[in-house]
């Protein structure tokens, strides 16, 4: 076995260990927390916060949070996923007998780099960047975190999807910062928040919450 083949076999343990535990509960959580469209109203509370402070100017602030998520989506779904070509573990049909599928998601066919966590590490990191509050960091990173390990959860990714994913959005995040930071030095170092919890803080507690009690009831 090379060295490869034993990363990708650990790779697979690791994935049927965190796969393999699950309950209803949790089903219902990951599931819904997976979910693109349940994060719009973060996403718009974050915008809405850039242009209170920032008004004509937030302009390129929230085009460098676009770019960073379209940069972070087509590389890892357009560019590496058709290039690597690894098979997601819900579409190997050696896994069938032993994998965990939530209501019959499976994905697309191939799965890395896990485009999920790319867009969250990147949007996470960028935005923590933009705002420089410590709680807003905690909060936001540990949203990509979870929503992360749900990608393994479901079935859908293995942990090394999740970090390929991760170092994408990292060094994409990185990059967009440095433009801004090239071109508009003026209006990142006049944007700082206290240490006070923001409305985008705010806003993606409630929906984490609304989450955990609509898991409990639907």
């Amino acid at each position: 076995m090379n060295l490869l083949e034993l990363i990708l076999s650990w790779d697979t343990h690791l994935f049927l260990l965190i796969n393999g535990l699950h309950n209803a509960y949790f089903d219902k959580f990951m599931f819904v927390f997976s979910s693109k469209w349940v994060w719009i109203p973060f996403y718009l509370a974050v915008i809405f916060e850039i242009y209170k402070y920032k008004k004509n100017e937030s302009v390129w602030l929230i085009l460098a949070l676009v770019l960073c998520v379209v940069l972070t989506d087509q590389i890892s779904s357009s560019l590496i996923k058709d290039t690597v070509q690894r098979l997601r573990p819900s579409q190997d049909t050696s896994l069938d007998c032993v994998i965990h599928i939530v209501n019959g998601y499976k994905g697309g066919k191939f799965g890395f780099v896990s485009s999920h966590a790319a867009n969250t590490f990147g949007f996470a990191l960028l935005s923590s960047l933009i705002f420089r509050n410590k709680t807003y960091t905690f909060i936001v990173f540990s949203w990509a975190a979870i929503t992360a390990y749900s990608r393994i959860y479901l079935g859908v990714h293995y942990p090394g999807d999740i970090i390929g994913g991760i170092i994408l959005g990292v060094f994409t995040a990185l990059f967009c910062y440095g433009i801004i930071r090239k071109f508009k030095t003026k209006l990142l170092d006049s944007f700082v928040f206290s240490q006070k919890l923001t409305l985008s803080s705010f806003v993606l507690i409630i929906s984490i919450l609304a989450i955990g009690v609509y898991s409990c009831f639907f």
